[in-house]
């Protein structure tokens, strides 16, 4: 059952491949690109007051890190945890990088309205923020660190942030930051059973050791349509049986629900490349999604079969209903909602 909030206050700009979430109530988004350019600007709405009113986050402590868009995030201990993006730099922060973290774009570089000059590209930072003392920070990570990328796909599972995809490799990578040591690893995976590389994927958490990954734009240039699931512990991926084959996705989004379902939602079922004789351009195609995507991961326990059966077949049993207790009532009555809508 979707449900509209009216928003007030300091209210973002347009935004896209800005990056959104959660902790508690209260909703941050970061970055994304606006028509002024990219975005360090952060605000913040705390989603569980009668009247939403955004904030824009200031005061902050700490070096803000630099504009940019389609970055990542994980929430781990009441903290931000961003990874990431394409933006901007500007000549000085470029030569306070070290080039393994940032990957210059050729010929990117323009001049911003006070005569900054600034340089484009892609970049493998990682950025902190801590939401209880509003401070910024960076830490010094080792071992072997992604590539610098954006696009990508990224989940939390306990204390360890995974990251895959967003680079032009013929098959999909994984990489595993310790955000107690800030320590990377790099998953090594049989090239015989990865996935095929791409980008503007999801990936979701599904149990204390599997993530449930879908879609994306592919490096063969298809947008995708396959489910995989990924064991942390044995490092295999396994090819999900997928009840949405006809519906390809990409810059789609997608959650935990309930059972360990994963729900997918919006995007675009196609993204097609454009070529030109100067550049090759991928623009996005006007078919955005508004349908809702249901995938199963687990099998579902007797209670929720039981809830389906009823939901499915409920003109046949509403007389019997109204002998059960009024919260089970309302349970089955958002089931009974689902399925009607469904059909």
């Amino acid at each position: 059952m979707w449900e509209r909030r009216e928003m007030t206050g300091d209210i973002p700009p347009d935004l896209s491949g800005f990056c959104g979430a959660n902790i508690n109530t209260k909703l941050y988004i970061f970055g994304g690109y606006e028509t002024a350019g990219y975005s360090s600007q952060m605000f913040s709405v705390d989603l569980s007051e009668p009247c939403c009113s955004w904030k824009r986050v200031t005061d902050t402590k700490g070096t803000t890190p630099s504009p940019r868009n389609k970055h990542s995030c994980w929430v781990h201990r009441g903290r931000l945890i961003y990874f990431g993006g394409y933006g901007c730099k500007t000549l000085r922060e470029l030569r306070n990088t070290s080039s393994s973290n940032f990957t210059l774009e050729e010929m990117s570089w323009s001049r911003a309205v006070n005569e900054v000059t600034l340089c484009k590209g892609w970049n493998s930072e990682v950025n902190v923020f801590d939401t209880l003392t509003a401070t910024w920070s960076m830490p010094e990570t080792q071992g072997s660190a992604p590539s610098p990328r954006g696009c990508h796909a990224s989940a939390l599972l306990g204390n360890k942030g995974y990251i895959s995809g967003g680079v032009e490799a013929a098959e999909l990578d994984m990489f595993c930051l310790d955000l107690d040591t800030w320590t990377w690893t790099k998953l090594d995976i049989s090239s015989a059973f990865a996935p095929l590389g791409r980008s503007w994927h999801t990936m979701t958490p599904t149990s204390d050791h599997t993530l449930f990954m879908y879609g994306g734009f592919g490096t063969n240039g298809d947008t995708l349509n396959d489910a995989w699931q990924f064991n942390t512990q044995t490092r295999e991926w396994t090819k999900m049986i997928n009840p949405h084959k006809d519906k390809p996705r990409v810059f789609h989004t997608a959650c935990l629900g309930r059972d360990s379902d994963v729900v997918v939602f919006g995007g675009s079922r196609n993204l097609r490349i454009v070529m030109d004789s100067m550049v090759i351009l991928r623009l996005p195609s006007p078919h955005h999604c508004r349908d809702v995507l249901i995938f199963q991961t687990q099998p579902y326990s007797l209670s929720r079969l039981c809830e389906d059966v009823i939901g499915q077949n409920s003109e046949l049993l509403r007389l019997q209903l109204s002998w059960l207790p009024s919260k089970l009532q309302r349970t089955l009555e958002k089931r009974m909602s689902f399925f009607s809508a469904s059909s």
